[in-house]
């Protein structure tokens, strides 16, 4: 399965919800791709599920851990950085070649100036590395920074990392989903897709976090409960 051949589309604004979005992919998916490839990706899903590992994730309430990355320029920008300017919608993201990740950041993007008119600004957080995250920043002309979190050090903290299982990693090696080269290193660890909402004092109010990597909130969503803390 050939994860680029779904990211590929031109540049411009899709205004369908993204849940339209990523239901159109999954169809794709459906119909494209063979019915064992796709069965091996629902088995590392149902496990990841069975290891309840979103249950184990940084909660409403919780204070986030500092920390100091590199953006897609090649720029360190720190938590404290980003919470000097407001509250921050974080998203921890697979990385450029996931068709469901593009598609968030994209919807995501969108909305960015209705983010900003609530007093927030918005961040993703990936392991890939800087070259990926301004491969993936032009291609799509985002308008916000791409974090690069080698090795998942700080997805960890947020108990959002794991490993691969064996079998899926068979998987991406034969369909040219390299990510030792895409991330820097060959520890074959991904986040769990998530999104947090920070207040300026560091403290989590929002987390949507889910094991499968097709689902993700809703941007409208983040948008109103953005609203409600400014109402």
């Amino acid at each position: 399965m050939k994860w680029r051949s779904l990211e590929a589309s031109t540049v411009g604004m899709d205004s369908r919800p993204l849940r339209e979005i990523l239901a159109e992919r999954k169809e794709s998916i459906a119909k494209y791709v063979p019915s064992e490839t796709q069965a091996i990706h629902a088995r590392a899903i149902a496990e990841l599920k069975r290891k309840r590992l979103a249950a184990d994730i940084l909660p409403v309430g919780s204070k986030i851990p500092p920390f100091q990355l590199p953006d897609q320029n090649g720029n360190n920008i720190s938590s404290g950085d980003l919470l000097a300017k407001g509250r921050v919608i974080l998203c921890f993201i697979r990385g450029r070649w996931c068709p469901f990740c593009v598609a968030q950041m994209a919807a995501m993007n969108a909305i960015l100036p209705e983010i900003e008119n609530e007093g927030a600004i918005l961040a993703a957080i990936s392991p890939q590395t800087v070259k990926q995250s301004f491969f993936m920043n032009d291609q799509h002309k985002l308008r916000f920074p791409l974090l690069s979190d080698s090795a998942n050090d700080v997805a960890r903290q947020f108990g959002l990392s794991y490993r691969v299982s064996d079998e899926q990693r068979e998987l991406y090696k034969r369909t040219f989903v390299n990510l030792p080269f895409v991330n820097g290193d060959n520890s074959w660890e991904l986040p769990i897709p998530a999104t947090y909402v920070i207040d300026r004092d560091g403290t989590a109010l929002y987390v949507s976090a889910n094991e499968d990597y097709t689902e993700r909130p809703e941007p409208t969503c983040i948008l109103d409960f953005l609203r409600t803390l400014s109402g």
